[in-house]
């Protein structure tokens, strides 16, 4: 599997683990209230773990067990876009 955003990062959308993903698999977009991690694009390198500020990231397996949901809730998130909107935000990701 893959790294997992959690509930604290719930509103709070701090940017700094966008900044140091070295492969753009960090998504969200105006109306989502938390980022998301695409687990086809990540390579569980871990820096955006060391960089969140209200330590909401974690590898799957170590996911405590209240936030368990949300692996499920990164996973729909990326399954209902489809391959257009995934490229569009690599696209996006990418001009920045």
């Amino acid at each position: 599997m893959t790294y997992v955003i959690t509930e604290t990062c719930i509103d709070l959308k701090d940017a700094t683990c966008v900044d140091v993903c070295p492969v753009d698999c960090i998504h969200t977009t105006d109306e989502d209230n938390q980022y998301y991690i695409d687990p086809e694009i990540c390579i569980d390198c871990e820096a955006c773990v060391f960089v969140c500020p209200v330590d909401a990231i974690f590898y799957d397996e170590d996911v405590p067990e209240d936030q368990k949901p949300f692996i499920k809730i990164n996973l729909d998130y990326f399954a209902a876009k489809t391959d257009e909107e995934r490229r569009t935000f690599r696209t996006r990701t990418e001009r920045n």
